[in-house]
């Protein structure tokens, strides 16, 4: 999920509302970022204010276009005539939400937004890779049907990687993502919690938690 909005604030709190209700998030403050991020990491959704600084939102959702780029867009402004709502929608847009907003509804719009796009199709609650199983209602954790005892922050670093399997995360997105604003941001610390993980589940079977140099980390099958 990517944030956008030239205010840091609105960008903190939507985007701790929506790591809160289990997405990975990034944020970015300008326009140029937002497309920076579209076509490196490929979201699922955006969340993309109107009234950027060095572009506005509808010249953003038109470059991703016209580069191929999709990404569903819920367009964010304080503009709420509904000549700029209309506008929202045919350039674009997904869906509108005006400001101020409720994050709750926001982020049932964002629920919404993801399954209409496909992206979020309904799920149960247990995540599964390869021999490993996440019960996100129990939290237990099995690997080749035998039990795999986390801490809470292994748990939530394994959650995070098997809900984007295959996919490299950066450090700073982990870091974001399982630690939020309890934590410092020292990177050391992710290393350490990695090695971890990696023992408990290796000892089960080959390592899937796999180093991408100078990026981050992936959970993918060993290469042959």
């Amino acid at each position: 999920m990517l944030v956008v909005d030239d205010e840091p604030a609105i960008v903190d709190v939507v985007s701790m509302a929506l790591r809160h209700s289990g997405y990975l998030v990034a944020g970015v403050t300008t326009g140029q970022q937002a497309l920076e991020q579209a076509r490196e990491w490929r979201p699922h959704a955006m969340v993309l204010d109107v009234m950027l600084e060095d572009m506005d939102g509808f010249e953003v959702a038109r470059r991703l276009s016209s580069q191929r780029v999709q990404v569903p867009i819920l367009f964010l402004s304080a503009r709420d005539a509904t000549a700029d709502k209309v506008r929202g929608l045919t350039s674009g847009g997904d869906d509108y939400v005006t400001k101020p907003f409720s994050l709750e509804e926001l982020v049932a719009r964002i629920r919404n937004l993801l399954r209409r796009s496909g992206a979020a199709a309904p799920r149960s609650s247990v995540l599964r890779f390869a021999d490993v199983e996440l019960d996100e209602d129990t939290r237990e954790v099995t690997r080749d049907g035998k039990e795999v005892r986390l801490t809470p922050t292994e748990y939530r670093l394994l959650r995070c990687l098997m809900l984007n399997p295959r996919r490299v995360l950066t450090r700073a997105q982990l870091l974001d993502h399982v630690w939020s604003y309890d934590f410092g941001g020292d990177a050391r610390v992710l290393e350490t919690y990695v090695s971890y993980l990696r023992r408990k589940l290796g000892s089960h079977g080959p390592q899937l938690v796999h180093t991408v140099r100078g990026v981050g980390y992936v959970l993918r099958l060993p290469r042959a």
